[in-house]
């Protein structure tokens, strides 16, 4: 069985941990040297001034005019060595014969070392292995009134001693060392601890794979995704959420409502419930979005968008709703075709052959009147034929249409429906439930070389702020599925470099204006 690798966080807590193991006993080693060249220097300055100090007191000077000098001064360099704390004081001849030492057995023998420029005035320092063993030692001389020198002091501190309280100074070094490496080793492992969650216990070879297939696969998939924070910052995109948004380059870390998307959209991405397949508007594209929010181990991480380009898709079935629309006219006009010539045939029976003669004929005129104004009004046959439909399925409503204007535009028919399909719809709507004038008017052209739509009906109207608002709220379809009409409508005015007007009409509700762009003319 294949073994799993180390886990990336243990690998940094071992690091981790060596290295301030060896810091900290890098930094004990570089203490431990500087106490030890400190006490060698503190004991060579010691032993200088102790034996300066012994040097220039009377009562040696008095003690060397004396036959026997060691009868006092064997006692008075043992009782300055127990106070000074040093291991030892000889005061010697000029020609090294010692007259005092810690061994009595020593007195009387020659010094071991050197004693340097000390018989010629000067003072000397050494470390050297004598009867005692190795010693920090300083020679000094003694002069008498005159200013000779007459004899030597020698003061020294062994090695040994020096060791003793090193070794008590590297203990409290390294006592005063544990707190640091303790405080070291908590911090290791707290980081460590952190770094565990946030690589899930993985081994660098297995983020390393993770990472290479999750770059392919977000860059693979068909549909846009993007990755937000709980703080709203996206923080993960894909190539096909970058073309769909045209979202600019630095748009790693950016606040989601900073990238100028429709509100809608933006609303979706932030929104903490799951959402699914709703339909937005983005630039010149229909989308469908979902969006859910991302979970790790209970808690939030943000939200995850997914996005669909929909817009062939959207355009066909605005079409089919546009011609949907228009078979429903057409079956309320044959219901109402089916009424009238069921009053023919009644007159008929009834004896009333003039009369059912005329009222014939007068159907057929107003209905060749109307679709001759249709024709007439707009050049395209399948607008026409929309017209005369909702012309049809307005007195079905009671709702009095009228159509002004003509129309002369370089625009597929099937923009055209899907405009003027969808503008009067959403008038006969408005009307729906107003117990005012039932009135809706279709004017056809605009200003100039600029053809135009305007469909006014005499509903509610907008509020200044719903008027301002009507194309966002179009943007979704998630609460009945409406909105889309207004969508498509203003999907068609930008693909045809026009604009929607959004206003108030004569007839007292809304009005909305859609401009096509300049006619080209031949």
């Amino acid at each position: 069985m294949q073994r799993r690798p180390v886990p990336v966080a243990r690998q940094m807590l071992v690091l981790q941990v060596g290295v301030v193991v060896l810091l900290v006993l890098a930094l004990l080693g570089v203490a431990a040297y500087d106490a030890r060249r400190d006490a060698r220097a503190e004991a060579t300055e010691r032993s200088l001034a102790v034996a300066s100090a012994v040097a220039d007191s009377p009562a040696v000077s008095e003690a060397l005019s004396l036959t026997d000098p060691s009868t006092r001064l064997q006692p008075f360099a043992e009782q300055v060595r127990s106070d000074t704390e040093v291991d030892f004081i000889t005061i010697m001849a000029l020609d090294r014969t010692r007259y005092t030492h810690p061994d009595p057995a020593n007195i009387g023998k020659r010094f071991i070392g050197d004693v340097g420029d000390a018989p010629a005035g000067g003072t000397f320092t050494q470390e050297y292995a004598g009867t005692l063993g190795p010693s920090m030692r300083a020679v000094v001389p003694v002069r008498d009134a005159g200013g000779d020198v007459v004899a030597l002091v020698s003061v020294g501190i062994t090695v040994s001693s020096i060791q003793d309280r090193l070794r008590d100074d590297v203990v409290s070094i390294g006592v005063a060392s544990a707190p640091v490496l303790l405080v070291g080793l908590l911090g290791v492992w707290l980081l460590s601890r952190r770094l565990r969650r946030q690589t899930h216990g993985m081994g660098e070879l297995e983020m390393t794979r993770m990472y290479e297939y999750y770059s392919a696969v977000l860059h693979a998939v068909r549909e846009g995704l993007l990755l937000i924070d709980p703080q709203g910052k996206v923080q993960l995109v894909n190539d096909e959420a970058r073309r769909l948004l045209d979202l600019p380059d630095d748009v790693v870390g950016r606040q989601v409502q900073d990238l100028g998307l429709a509100p809608g959209l933006v609303g979706a991405a932030l929104s903490p419930q799951a959402e699914s397949d709703d339909l937005y508007v983005a630039g010149d594209r229909m989308l469908v979005v979902s969006s859910a929010p991302a979970r790790w181990d209970g808690r939030s991480v943000g939200a995850v968008v997914s996005l669909r380009d929909h817009t062939e898709l959207q355009a066909v079935t605005g079409e089919l709703a546009a011609v949907r629309g228009l078979t429903d006219a057409l079956r309320a006009q044959n219901h109402e075709a089916a009424n009238r010539l069921h009053t023919v045939v009644s007159l008929f029976e009834i004896g009333q052959p003039d009369t059912a003669i005329a009222f014939a004929t007068e159907e057929l005129e107003g209905a060749q009147q109307l679709t001759d104004l249709m024709v007439g009004a707009v050049g395209d046959p399948a607008v026409s034929a929309l017209l005369v439909g909702k012309t049809a399925a307005a007195r079905e409503r009671g709702i009095e249409l009228t159509v002004d204007g003509g129309l002369e535009a370089d625009v597929p028919g099937r923009d055209l429906v899907t405009v003027v399909g969808n503008l009067v719809d959403n008038a006969f709507d408005a009307l729906d439930g107003h117990t005012g004038p039932r009135r809706v008017r279709v004017v056809l052209g605009g200003p100039g070389d600029h053809p135009a739509v305007t469909v006014e009906d005499s509903g509610p109207g907008l509020s200044a702020e719903e008027a301002g608002h009507v194309l966002e709220r179009g943007w979704s379809t998630k609460a009945e599925g409406r909105g889309v009409g207004l969508a498509l409508v203003h999907q068609v005015a930008r693909r045809h470099g026009g604009v929607v007007r959004i206003g108030r009409s004569d007839l007292g509700g809304a009005s909305f204006t859609v401009e096509l762009g300049p006619v080209v003319r031949a």
